[in-house]
């Protein structure tokens, strides 16, 4: 499978990991950093593979072939990262466009291996869900901060790495019980919690 390809599923796949809006090919063209008009081919490429759907000026989904295809190249990603920070060393803000190069590198054979290594972990460094070999995903049920007053943290969105190095500043990671007006809006937007497990 063409490298390209897999990254658009995965990003296409995770943009409604904890929202349910379905994505446009404009918010894939900010994702991927590319012009709409290159994305708009390629996703007619994607149509033709089977591997989404999508109407003009409509939201691009994936086919149930496109979400196989999806979900194992977030495994990949996911353990990667995970490999990264807990046996190489690595900050939860540099393993992002690390994993973005050996995903598509690594064989099998040694991400099987790496799962295994790590006790085949359910989560990534910043909570994301990394799907099982069968593709089957635990994902909480977790709720941005911003919408409640706080709770348990499960899941810290990657996508900035200075908010990352922010919130590892203040002690704050997984597992941390946070209130929303503990943290600056822009950090507590990327925190995403379980309520009610600690009575926060």
């Amino acid at each position: 499978m063409n490298s390209v390809i897999e990254d658009y599923l995965k990003v296409i796949c995770s943009h409604t990991e904890w929202q349910p809006d379905p994505i446009t090919t404009g918010a894939l063209a900010a994702r991927l950093g590319l012009a709409a008009s290159s994305v708009t081919e390629m996703v007619k490429k994607l149509v033709a593979q089977g591997l989404v759907v999508h109407e003009p000026y409509g939201a691009v989904e994936l086919t149930p072939d496109g979400t196989a295809l999806a979900l194992r190249m977030l495994r990949r990603h996911r353990l990667i990262e995970t490999w990264l920070v807990d046996l190489v060393g690595y900050r939860w803000d540099e393993v992002h466009d690390e994993a973005e190069v050996l995903e598509h590198a690594m064989s099998d054979r040694l991400l099987d291996a790496l799962d295994v290594q790590l006790g085949h972990p359910v989560r990534d460094p910043h909570g994301d869900p990394i799907p099982a070999a069968d593709g089957t995903v635990q994902r909480p049920d977790a709720r941005p901060l911003l919408e409640v007053e706080g709770g348990t943290v499960v899941r810290i969105s990657d996508r900035d790495p200075l908010v990352l190095r922010h919130l590892h500043a203040e002690g704050i990671g997984l597992d941390s019980v946070v209130r929303r007006d503990d943290l600056a809006a822009e950090a507590a937007a990327a925190v995403w919690v379980v309520v009610g497990l600690t009575g926060a």
